[in-house]
């Protein structure tokens, strides 16, 4: 799970890795045989009985140093992923971060750049609201008119979400569902499992070599397998 790629100088939150960084952590992939794709290959991947040397790669929130500084890496190392965007937030930026750097969100043109290149496109929601605290009718805009507006902006089928906040109950997973979405990713979704509450590891920028394996182990002993998966 990544967020932004670029100067990390003032980042209160820990969601920036510098380009740097970034460029050692998918050489260290690669190196141990592992190649960086988006969701919905992986778990074709695994539904097909393979996957074992494939790692899905997520990027949240849909800034604009996507296209500048994290595609041309992905570019690099030959690798896909999954960027979860805000289709009711474009051109705009991290308003609902209260401190820290305005960074830049993609606009509807950088969106269709990355998806151009291959790279999936996902629903992190229409806002960035916590969906846990949401009305119904807020939920449901944020879930299903999203992943409307964004098949409408790249003229392909939305497959996946992404959990604002990481923020997760059984109603925000039934309405996800319910939408059509074939998987949504969490970060720790609790007692909660399946395709559609699909738990990611934080990557950050003291994320050296070290400290990947050892949060690949502890992922793998914390978290019980997800069915099918």
């Amino acid at each position: 799970m990544y967020h932004s790629v670029g100067d990390c100088s003032d980042d209160p939150y820990r969601i920036t890795v510098t380009p740097e960084r970034l460029d050692r952590q998918l050489a260290w992939l690669r190196r141990r045989g592992l190649q960086g794709v988006s969701v919905t290959e992986l778990l074709a991947a695994r539904a097909r009985g393979g996957g074992r040397n494939l790692v899905g790669l997520t990027f949240d929130d849909g800034y604009a140093d996507f296209v500048t500084e994290a595609l041309p890496l992905l570019r690099r190392w030959d690798c896909g992923a999954t960027l979860f965007v805000l289709p009711g937030q474009l051109g705009g930026d991290n308003a609902w971060d209260p401190l820290g750097p305005r960074k830049p969100l993609l606009t509807a043109d950088g969106i269709r750049s990355a998806a151009a290149e291959g790279v999936e496109i996902g629903s992190h929601g229409l806002t960035h609201v916590d969906l846990t605290k949401t009305d119904d009718l807020t939920l449901k805009a944020e879930v299903a008119e999203s992943r409307e507006r964004l098949q409408e902006l790249t003229g392909a089928p939305v497959e996946g979400f992404c959990y604002p906040y990481g923020a997760i109950d059984a109603r925000a997973v039934e309405a996800v569902r319910d939408a059509g979405y074939t998987y949504a990713c969490a970060i720790d979704p609790g007692p909660l499992t399946g395709p559609h509450a699909l738990p990611r590891v934080y990557v950050g920028q003291e994320d050296t070599a070290w400290r990947l394996q050892l949060k690949h182990w502890l992922h793998r002993l914390r978290r019980r397998p997800v069915e099918g998966l």
